[in-house]
C-alpha cells in the first residue's frame, strides 16, 4: 500500500510540474508574437508601441531611401512590406 501512495504522489507531482511549464509557455507566447518596437514577419514590417498611458509617438522608418517618420499610437502598427523596411525606432518625440 505505501508503494501505491508513493507512485500516485510522484505521478501527481509530475503532472503538476508539466502543467506549470505549459502555463509558462502559453503566457510567454503572446509577448514573443508581438515584441515591443520594430519587428517583421516573412512579408510585413510592424512597430509595436507598448504603453499603458495612451501616448502617441513619432518613429523613424528606414525604408531604403530618405528615412520617413510616422506618428503611431498604442499597439501594433503595420509600417510596410518587410522587403521595403530595414528598421524603425522611437525618435524620443510624441505627436
Amino acid at each position: 500500500m505505501p508503494l501505491r501512495r508513493i507512485v500516485t504522489s510522484a505521478v501527481g507531482s509530475l503532472a503538476l510540474g508539466l502543467a506549470s511549464v505549459g502555463a509558462l509557455a502559453l503566457s510567454a507566447a503572446p509577448a514573443a508574437a508581438n515584441p515591443c518596437g520594430f519587428y517583421e514577419t516573412a512579408s510585413d514590417a510592424y512597430y509595436n508601441h507598448c504603453t499603458s498611458d495612451g501616448s502617441r509617438i513619432v518613429i523613424e522608418i528606414d525604408d531604403w531611401g530618405p528615412n520617413s517618420e510616422r506618428c503611431v499610437g498604442p499597439g501594433v502598427t503595420w509600417i510596410g512590406a518587410s522587403s521595403d523596411i530595414d528598421g524603425a525606432w522611437y525618435t524620443g518625440r510624441t505627436c
